[in-house]
């Protein structure tokens, strides 16, 4: 069957619509102002033009709130190494402000769970206060909670980490979790929204697929429909160490598309959007190591320990934000502008970037997406 690449990162395959990750794009819930359109179409020209020294703002930024978690789930980075505790601090935002205005997004995400700082709701009023898109991921523990400031800040979209459609199965793998209580939690938050009439925030499932789970992924799209979300994400398990070699599906592409296609399905019936990762073999990156990388003209990346990188899933760090005195300093700084230069090239670019991981930019033909035992995966985080 004839496959065919279509806008916003969809692959239209006979009737259906299936998403690709997004790595020029980001997700659009609303109209943008025109200082933000303008910005937008500036940044991607330049990024598209591989510029080095940006006239434009980033699209978004990411903010890793804290690197702590409330769970111990199997396949987590954490396990194969110290995580030293880090909390984003709220004065930092102060330095980032002269960039709001054309800016599009905040993103609250990385190696922690982002709810889990103390101020995570002063973050959503402060986003709002700037009319900032405002989106986070969780794995859902505290939605309930969060359920009012998520209505009143006005949350536009949330990513909700759930790894089968039970209880048992989910626990055993997400170690800690309560799966009803999740559940129960996104019932709650699509009644309001239904109450409200909005339609927002989107919401979507991500599911992290290893041999244990790969067979959940068309039941969670079942479970996302009867719930009420917008999507159902499934990415590739990235081994970290030893303990879950065995859980990889590096070499299981024949039963990934038997599921793969299953999904397909029932996101047709059900209307639920469905994104996967490209198979083994099939990922148009090729041999490069990774997809073209727009992290570092699409993103500013600012970790829980104040130093910032290219995205979460890199060890590299460029600078700390007290190092620069403005933002536009920070944002056209050398590290940034060598960043730019080297990223794509095959010969220049960091050595972590050569294996990256990263879900949207990870060239999933090579084994180093797969596997990052014994590498460097992650940051040596500071106290802030």
């Amino acid at each position: 069957m004839d496959d065919r690449k279509g806008t916003l990162g969809f692959v239209v395959k006979g009737e259906r619509m299936i998403l690709r990750a997004k790595t020029d794009r980001l997700i659009q819930t609303k109209v943008l102002t025109s200082a933000r359109q303008e910005n937008t179409i500036r940044n991607t020209q330049e990024m598209k033009a591989a510029e080095t020294l940006l006239k434009s703002k980033p699209q978004r930024f990411v903010f890793e709130m804290t690197n702590a978690c409330n769970l111990n789930c199997i396949m987590c980075g954490r396990n194969a190494k110290h995580f030293k505790p880090a909390h984003f601090k709220m004065d930092w935002l102060k330095k980032l402000e002269p960039a709001v205005e054309d800016v599009e997004e905040v993103t609250l995400m990385g190696w922690g769970e982002p709810t889990m700082h103390p101020q995570f709701t002063d973050f959503l009023k402060w986003a709002e206060n700037f009319g900032l898109r405002k989106y986070f991921c969780t794995n859902g523990l505290k939605l309930g909670e969060l359920t009012p400031s998520i209505f009143e800040y006005k949350v536009d979209v949330i990513a909700i980490s759930i790894d089968a459609a039970s209880h048992e199965k989910n626990k055993e793998i997400r170690r800690g979790s309560d799966f009803n209580a999740i559940v129960s939690n996104l019932k709650n938050i699509v009644a309001e929204k239904k109450r409200l009439g909005t339609s927002w925030p989107y919401m979507n499932f991500v599911t992290t697929l290893m041999k244990k789970n790969l067979y959940e992924l068309p039941k969670i799209v079942h479970l996302a429909s009867e719930i009420g979300l917008n999507e159902a994400k499934g990415v590739f398990l990235t081994v970290f160490d030893d303990a879950m070699a065995s859980e990889s599906l590096y070499d299981s592409m024949d039963k990934v598309k038997e599921v793969f296609d299953e999904a397909y399905n029932i996101a047709n019936e059900t209307g639920v959007k469905l994104k996967i990762p490209h198979l083994r073999g099939e990922d148009p990156a090729k041999d490069a190591y990774h997809k073209s990388c727009y992290t570092a003209w699409r993103d500013f990346f600012l970790g829980s320990d104040g130093y910032v990188r290219p995205c979460m899933s890199t060890p590299l760090k460029f600078f700390h934000i007290d190092d620069y005195e403005t933002f536009d300093e920070m944002w056209n700084s050398r590290e940034f502008i060598n960043f730019r230069q080297n990223v794509n090239e095959n010969s220049a670019m960091d050595m972590a970037c050569k294996r990256c991981y990263q879900s949207s930019f990870a060239n999933w033909n090579r084994k180093s997406a797969f596997y990052q035992v014994g590498l460097e995966f992650s940051p040596e985080w500071e106290m802030p």
